[in-house]
């Protein structure tokens, strides 16, 4: 069972975590209605938002350090947030500013805060290569450093998350490897795409352990996470775990979503993961003025960073062809 402190810092970045996704969410469409413009409003472009896989990234990263590395997809706010990325620098890079993480650059999809070893792409289950490279590294330095590689379900099809997983097994390295399997790889639904229900068995294959964690379950995650974060350090290699998890959104915003059931949104919805934990919570140590107290700090965090990123310069135009390569 988590400490209490753990169940608190979990219950408050999920929180933080929605209450981020919602705002981007309604920030996002500023502009861009009655008729969807993706290049119109403060956020032009393509945006890919978390909210409902909230556990697969408070329940895994409540076990890592600093020094530890996490790579993320391109739905990554979530697992930003509970890695510990600067919330007003995150969120100014989103809306292109010069005081965004890397000058207002890279947008929501290439993140990059090398401070806490956060770093996503938005190619898909490319970050799986570079997580090796950090657990290698740590490795090769005598450190007990972990890295965590987080995937979505389709990601799981690719060549490189199949080379990443072969390495990383060969020379036992510190890495975890976390499938978000939210049900569907853009349009596409698992049961179309994927040879097998429950990617975790995939672990056989490279003889190392896999798990399958059912119901977005964040207490379930957080003992399964435990277990193979202890087994990362201690030099016993790496970890393969599928979350079975939500999307409350489109695959991007703006999406019609016409691929979905009729009432599937509502269905998870009625078993949100944030509820029922906090249900979970209130009564094993945890009060509900507590939770309250959590939920009103992850809030305005959120309502800091934004109001942050809105107020925040707009890079240089002399400065376009600075920090990158010729």
């Amino acid at each position: 069972m988590p400490t209490k402190s753990q169940l608190l810092w979990m219950y408050e970045i999920m929180e933080k975590a929605r209450c981020y996704e919602d705002t981007m969410a309604a920030a996002y469409m500023e502009g861009k209605s009655p008729k969807f413009d993706i290049g119109a409003g403060p956020l032009p472009g393509e945006m890919h938002l978390s909210a409902g896989q909230e556990p697969c990234a408070a329940a895994v990263c409540v076990h890592l350090r600093a020094d530890d590395t996490v790579t993320a997809t391109h739905r990554p706010h979530h697992a930003a947030i509970a890695k510990g990325v600067d919330l007003k620098k995150m969120t100014a890079e989103i809306f292109g500013k010069a005081s965004g993480l890397g000058g207002g650059r890279g947008g929501h999809m290439h993140l990059l805060d090398p401070a806490v070893n956060f770093v996503c792409s938005g190619i898909i289950a490319e970050g799986a290569g570079p997580a090796v490279g950090a657990a290698l590294a740590a490795k090769l330095k005598g450190s007990d450093a972990v890295a965590v590689s987080y995937v979505g379900d389709g990601a799981a099809n690719q060549g490189a998350f199949h080379e990443s997983l072969n390495l990383a097994a060969l020379w036992k390295l510190p890495v975890l490897f976390v499938i978000e399997d939210n049900g569907w790889g853009i349009s596409v639904p698992k049961s179309a795409s994927t040879a097998v229900v429950d990617n975790s068995v995939r672990a056989a294959a490279y003889g190392i352990p896999g798990f399958h964690v059912a119901d977005n379950n964040t207490l379930i995650l957080f003992d399964v996470a435990k277990q193979a974060v202890s087994r990362a350090r201690r030099g016993d290699g790496p970890t393969l775990i599928e979350v079975e998890t939500y999307r409350y959104y489109g695959h991007f915003q703006g999406d019609p979503e016409l691929y979905r059931p009729k009432g599937e949104v509502a269905a998870l919805k009625a078993k949100d993961p944030i509820a029922r934990f906090r249900r979970q919570i209130i009564g094993e140590g945890v009060t509900e003025a507590e939770a309250n107290e959590a939920a009103s700090k992850a809030k305005r965090e959120v309502d800091e960073a934004f109001t942050f990123a809105r107020a925040a310069a707009y890079p240089a135009p002399s400065d376009a062809l600075t920090q990158v390569f010729a």
